[in-house]
């Protein structure tokens, strides 16, 4: 698309150009479904009926409009964004499943992380209130990542009790 982008367009300024093509790969963007010659003349239509009602939104194609070369690399670029955006959309299962590769890769980096971090104040305290409460043997947690296992087995443990008691009655 870059590249088609260097060769289009040659007589407007750098900030005409980036204006057009931005707003063409916005268009192939939002409309995916729709033809790119029909695309195309729709944006010239609705351009046409801006400059009659003294409100363009480019100004500078007032003389472009009906010339082929713009119509022929207009195209071109149209065609090349509608290959861009079709090329991403058929990529979408690998970039989500290497954002879950990724997101499980940093959830298991935490967990090293953890496993050689001591175990903060507030989970040992936690951990003591929690053994105390359900009458369970203290033994020493030597990490967070222990700790933290530890207190979620307690939690779940009981949970479950209370979930057979509560549905007992």
């Amino acid at each position: 698309m870059y590249n088609i982008k260097n060769q289009i367009f040659q007589s407007m300024t750098k900030t005409q150009k980036s204006a057009l093509c931005n707003f063409l790969r916005a268009l192939v963007k939002k409309s995916p479904d729709v033809d790119i010659v029909k695309l195309f003349d729709d944006f010239v239509e609705d351009e046409r009926y801006y400059f009659e009602i003294n409100n363009p939104h480019f100004e500078f194609l007032e003389n472009y409009l009906d010339e082929d070369d713009f119509r022929k690399e207009a195209l071109m670029y149209l065609k090349e964004c509608r290959k861009y955006y079709d090329y991403r959309k058929s990529q979408e299962p690998i970039i989500q499943a290497q954002k879950e590769f990724e997101k499980k890769k940093r959830a298991f980096l935490r967990e090293v992380k953890m496993s050689h971090e001591e175990a903060t104040k507030k989970q040992k305290y936690y951990y003591e209130r929690l053994c105390k409460k359900y009458g369970i043997e203290q033994r020493e947690l030597k990490s967070k990542l222990e700790a933290r296992d530890e207190i979620d087995r307690i939690l779940k443990e009981h949970e479950r009790e209370n979930l057979e008691i509560f549905d007992g009655n």
